[in-house]
């Protein structure tokens, strides 16, 4: 049953890595074996942090039934996960990306409920799994904190043209409605610029990865052992696909693959892939949004209100709401946006309709409540949900859908280079001579 609640409670990454901050226990044998064993920039990964995060990664992959990697592998694996999450949370830190325990209580509940638990049972649920609540608590506050820095530093400075979604509906009317795959990966990285040697090396590990297959391995531990994917301790599953989430060259070699099937492998601009398909369906010929209506102030901090002031601005806008002071009249008074003359009332939106730190925001709200300060690329928002709807699909659905899958394989392209290009200018140093 835990294995349910670890995987719905870390959304950014099914096995993730963000227990970088967590305090080492007090207790005179970890004192003795905890020694540094990473310096990264300004922060230091400990030996009991590294330890600590194997175990817990083994207990999750055990209880999935997939198969262990070597240790020394997967603690590789799991080090540089924990290098990556450092460096994430570092940026956010020194960029005020900020959880306060208010909003992250609000979240633990929120786990709690979608487990059809209350908080005390939920803690008393993690706690016979073996699971600190205040370790499981500080997890979720990381993952909080990353996607935040995602979302502002990758997902919301990716553009989606009217050009571009033309062009996917045009290919998914010309090719009809295409299956959908569940898909594995194994990536060996191998950046277009490569040196002939990380050619060479590239090449020598994807011929280890097809030798250890053909050998018997299953590609869930082959994953573990070989793939430089940021998911390869969950098996590089990669969920569901449709045939324009796919580069056209994946989707030639997926689709003419049984179910369980693995590719040849196939080089990218990003490397080498191998792929694995898990499943197949047929695509749905309809959709259906749930619709959000919503209204919302915005601050926009500028040269006379300095963000700090805007943030204050607004704190105090929400307190006299708290207070009985009607939202509309809030907004028509103090709100910067076009919305302000009717109450901010923005109608009913789509998903995809706001930017994703808005939507996020605006997903996680009850009818008739009001949110924490919000801040996003235009300024400070506080945000409200009317009503909710589901709706069938219609053609501007389909543009949204068409929008949300362009907007998906972006983001993701995106955040991994991003990941890569901050790890390559990173200082790190790894004190692991007597260790691996």
């Amino acid at each position: 049953m835990m294995n349910r609640f670890i995987l719905t409670a870390l959304c950014c990454s099914t096995l993730c890595l963000q227990g970088v901050g967590f305090a080492a226990s007090k207790s005179s044998n970890i004192e003795k074996l905890d020694r540094i064993i990473a310096v990264v920039d300004q922060a230091v990964i400990t030996e009991r942090e590294l330890i600590d995060r194997t175990e817990f990664i083994k207990t999750q992959m055990q209880k999935k039934g997939a198969e262990l990697p070597q240790q020394e592998v997967l603690q590789k694996q799991i080090l540089e996960r924990l290098i990556v999450d450092s460096l994430q949370l570092q940026m956010a830190s020194q960029t005020g990306i900020k959880v306060d325990d208010g909003q992250l209580d609000k979240t633990i509940e929120r786990i709690a409920q979608q487990n059809n638990l209350t908080l005390p049972a939920f803690k008393k649920a993690l706690e016979e799994d073996g699971t600190q609540f205040a370790k499981f608590r500080e997890d979720i506050r990381n993952d909080i904190v990353i996607a935040r820095l995602r979302e502002r530093e990758v997902d919301n400075k990716v553009n989606i043209s009217e050009a571009e979604v033309d062009n996917y509906l045009t290919l998914q009317e010309n090719q009809g409605d295409l299956d959908e795959f569940n898909v594995s990966q194994i990536l060996i990285r191998l950046p277009e610029d490569s040196a002939p040697e990380d050619i060479q090396a590239a090449r020598a590990s994807t011929e280890q990865v097809l030798k250890a297959l053909e050998g018997g391995m299953s590609f869930e531990k082959a994953s573990a052992n070989y793939s430089q994917a940021p998911n390869a301790l969950d098996g590089g599953v990669l969920g569901w696909r449709n045939g324009q989430q796919l580069p056209a060259q994946f989707l030639d070699l997926i689709k003419n693959l049984q179910v369980g099937g693995v590719s040849r492998p196939i080089r990218s601009g990003n490397g080498i892939h191998i792929f694995k398909l898990n499943e197949r369906r047929a695509a749905a010929n309809t959709l259906i949004v749930e619709q959000t209506h919503v209204r919302h102030i915005l601050l926009k901090p500028n040269e006379v209100m300095s963000d700090k002031e805007a943030k204050l601005k607004i704190d105090g806008i929400k307190e006299r709401i708290d207070n009985n002071t009607p939202f509309a009249d809030m907004a028509r008074q103090y709100s910067e946006d076009g919305s302000a003359s009717s109450g901010g009332d923005l109608g009913w939106l789509n998903p995809g309709d706001t930017v994703p730190v808005f939507e996020k925001t605006m997903n996680e709200l009850g009818i008739n409540e009001v949110s924490q300060p919000v801040r996003s690329q235009f300024g400070w928002h506080l945000i409200e949900v009317l009503e909710r709807r589901k709706q069938d699909m219609s053609k501007e659905s389909r543009r949204l859908k068409a929008r949300q899958e362009i907007r998906t394989r972006k983001a993701e392209e995106a955040y991994n280079d991003w990941i890569r290009e901050m790890r390559d200018k990173a200082f790190v140093e790894l004190r692991l001579e007597d260790k691996f």
